[in-house]
């Protein structure tokens, strides 16, 4: 049973953690300071301390999450701009990370499997296709690897990545249902950690079976469904592991991937919504059919450049201008 006071003070918590606790000011130091860094890595062309560069990235992206959160969530914006710096920076963190797969093995990813889904997804929906194929064959060549190790507990992870399979008509581990149990055993059979993946996907089961379906009341029901999961876990904010972090809590992304999907296919949608979860900031950007690639970070920049001159096997190398 939901508790409305509950999920209310947990909401707050949300907003507020961008204001007093997160300041954009420090973000923005840290970004600051990680410039200098760079430059000097870049100048000096230093390719035996360039994972540096990897490293950095992270500061970027999360300035680009506070700059999001801050026109969002707190001024209550309704555009995109920031969230698709952010997942621009996560896409460059694996096409740098799969450079350096062997030279350092044991080099922790900065990104986590979720994050790595979740801006394929994005992807999708801000329409940019040729960068979607890129990431998906990244995900397809390198799922369970040390640079994407996909030991996955949140079951949100496994609807989008499945939903996302179905709509493409693609597959990973040579389906496209029941895809966490296919990648449970396969990686079962290679020796690879899979103890934390679910053995069921709870609410988003019964939406996966029916999710083509052209019955409004049914798609209404299941999304309804999928609202009072979130929204549950987002008011245990802080605690809860699915839903209860302060990047994506109370932002309803894998709801709208699936408004996304029945809309791209001409199914009946549902745009009218009461609940809390469904009416943040963040549930009413404005994301069109075609998403213009957004002004390019300079950091960003400037390391895609480097990792182009320095390595011929970088995967962009291999496909010309990105996010053009």
């Amino acid at each position: 049973m939901l508790n409305p006071k509950k999920l209310e003070m947990a909401y707050r918590r949300y907003s507020k953690n961008f204001v007093d606790g997160i300041k954009f000011e420090e973000i923005k130091n840290e970004y600051e300071e990680c410039q200098s860094e760079i430059i000097n890595i870049v100048d000096l062309n230093a390719v035996e301390k360039d994972h540096i560069l990897l490293i950095d990235l992270d500061s970027v992206f999360s300035y680009y999450l506070s700059k999001w959160k801050y026109d969002v969530l707190i001024n209550g914006g309704n555009r995109v701009e920031e969230l698709k710096k952010m997942q621009m920076v996560v896409f460059y963190q694996c096409m740098g990370q799969d450079l350096y797969k062997i030279r350092y093995p044991g080099m922790m990813p900065e990104y986590s499997f979720r994050e790595v889904i979740t801006a394929l997804i994005h992807f999708t929906m801000f329409g940019w296709e040729k960068e979607e194929n890129i990431l998906f064959d990244f995900i397809e060549n390198n799922l369970g690897s040390n640079i994407l190790e996909a030991n996955e507990w949140n079951k949100h992870t496994w609807f989008l990545l499945e939903l996302y399979l179905q709509y493409r008509n693609k597959t990973i581990a040579g389906t496209s249902q029941y895809l966490h149990i296919a990648v449970k055993e396969k990686f079962k059979e290679a020796g690879l950690r899979y103890d934390l993946i679910p053995e069921d996907l709870d609410v988003y089961k019964g939406v996966l079976e029916q999710w083509k379906t052209r019955d409004s009341e049914v798609i209404n029901r299941l999304i309804g469904e999928m609202s009072l999961y979130h929204s549950m876990l987002a008011s245990e904010i802080g605690e809860s592991m699915e839903f209860g972090d302060f990047r994506y809590g109370f932002y309803p992304y894998e709801i709208l991937f699936l408004l996304y999907v029945r809309n791209k296919l001409s199914l009946p949608v549902f745009n009218h919504f009461d609940d809390v979860l469904m009416n943040t900031p963040e549930a009413k950007m404005e994301i069109g059919d075609h998403e213009s690639y957004p002004e390019w970070d300079t950091l960003l920049r400037l390391i895609d450049n480097f990792y182009r001159k320095n390595y011929p096997e970088y995967i962009p190398n291999k496909h010309g201008e990105l996010f053009q």
